[in-house]
């Protein structure tokens, strides 16, 4: 009889490669309980795949709850936090999420993200040149940071001399948005990171009513739908931050998780480089591979059963998302990278009502970003043995990642 499984999220070598652990979770305890979490995990496809368009049993208002349940003073120490983050359509549940999806999309679309390609190109581009004459840098910091940061930025109006308080912003509210409980300090850091960042919006907010621009904030500003809904005042701060802090989170990871796989797949990396019409589908490999999303959280709303397990009420569940992926019940040799793979979809976006919004934008910044790197570099390689990994179960990514390059 094997061993219990003792899942520990935060063990560095779990955060460095957590795949192993996830296997034996999925032949061994696909409804595991962990008594860290105080949650109920889910490590199968299929079982993932229905959480995610299961509105009756779980719900993806967590934040409510949480906050609900905090002391007073507690809640007041993150007021901002509060106020803001439990408007974001992430965090709802029909109608609440229908209605702010809904508003978002007639902005926020396929067209309007796959119309900044020529802007990703040039970023990009940019961003590669100042790194002319340089034989290391590192690939978070110097690209796959400052990348999607400056898109969304140029997508909503955001100047891009702001970009050096945008991150800080962002990176200090991914303390409470992409960890765990964790210190106070913490906690006042990203309050005081909304709060900064309400007010940055506010402003820009402000500045569109009296002056529209050919920009997506002020479109969202001006937006009314056929029944003469728009966004409230707090919905508009709350939604700029949602779209400015989730569309580059998840894409600098994605990009640079990308690149070391590539890395770790010298012939892989060889066949792109040769054939850059590949990208597409490289894309959608390298986000099934190793996604930048950890897991999506859920509230048990109907107490049910699944794998013998009965899931109470009021629970949390943590669907893994990068354990789906590498599931060999869906895909044949699931650990290995295969830039060619056919097979069914990644989970890396979720599935359902709550896809990710920005998902067209990921998929074209990566297939810019990736031929362009191997076009400009005839050798790419990693210049520490191991990265640090980020300590989320949110998020998936590395804090640096240092390369060695030399130019084709």
């Amino acid at each position: 009889m094997s061993a219990a499984i003792d899942w520990r999220p935060d063990d560095p070598a779990t955060l460095a490669d957590p795949y192993p652990l996830f296997a034996r979770m999925r032949d061994e305890d696909p409804c595991h309980w962990s008594p860290r979490l105080k949650s109920w995990v889910l490590t199968r496809y299929d079982d993932v795949k229905r959480v995610c368009t299961d509105k009756d049993r779980l719900s993806s208002d967590r934040l409510r709850p949480y906050f609900a349940s905090l002391p007073g003073t507690e809640a007041q120490r993150i007021a901002n936090i509060v106020r803001y983050l439990s408007l974001w359509m992430v965090f709802k549940d029909p109608p609440e999420h229908t209605r702010l999806r809904r508003l978002a999309g007639k902005v926020f679309h396929a067209r309007s993200m796959q119309a900044m390609r020529p802007q990703v190109e040039q970023i990009a581009g940019w961003l590669l040149d100042r790194l002319d004459g340089r034989d290391e840098f590192d690939a978070i910091a110097e690209f796959a940071g400052p990348l999607p940061c400056l898109v969304i930025m140029a997508m909503l109006g955001v100047p891009r001399d702001a970009l050096g308080d945008v991150k800080r912003m962002s990176d200090d509210m991914a303390l409470f948005i992409g960890s765990s409980r964790i210190a106070a300090e913490k906690y006042d850091t990203a309050e005081g990171a909304t709060r900064e960042m309400a007010a940055f919006f506010r402003a820009l907010i402000d500045a569109r009513r009296r002056e529209p621009r050919d920009d997506l904030l002020s479109a969202l500003v001006h937006l009314r739908d056929d029944d003469g809904d728009r966004f409230s005042d707090d919905e508009l701060v709350a939604t700029c931050i949602m779209l400015l802090f989730a569309g580059h989170e998840t894409t600098t990871n994605h990009i640079a998780n990308g690149l070391l796989a590539l890395m770790r797949f010298p012939q892989q990396m060889a066949a792109l480089r040769a054939d850059p019409g590949l990208a597409p589908a490289a894309v959608e490999e390298l986000l099934r591979y190793d996604g930048p999303s950890g897991a999506q959280v859920r509230i048990v709303a109907q107490t049910h059963e699944l794998h013998g397990r009965v899931l109470e009420a009021g629970q949390r569940v943590f669907i893994m998302l990068n354990a789906a992926n590498r599931d060999p019940r869906a895909y044949d040799e699931p650990d290995r990278l295969d830039l060619a793979r056919d097979g069914v979809a990644h989970l890396t976006f979720g599935y359902g009502p709550h896809i990710c919004l920005g998902f067209p934008l990921a998929r074209t910044e990566g297939q810019v970003a990736f031929p362009l790197l191997l076009d400009r570099y005839r050798e790419i390689e990693p210049a520490v043995e191991q990265p640090q990994w980020i300590n989320s179960l949110v998020f998936r990514g590395m804090v640096s990642l240092p390369v060695r390059v030399r130019r084709a």
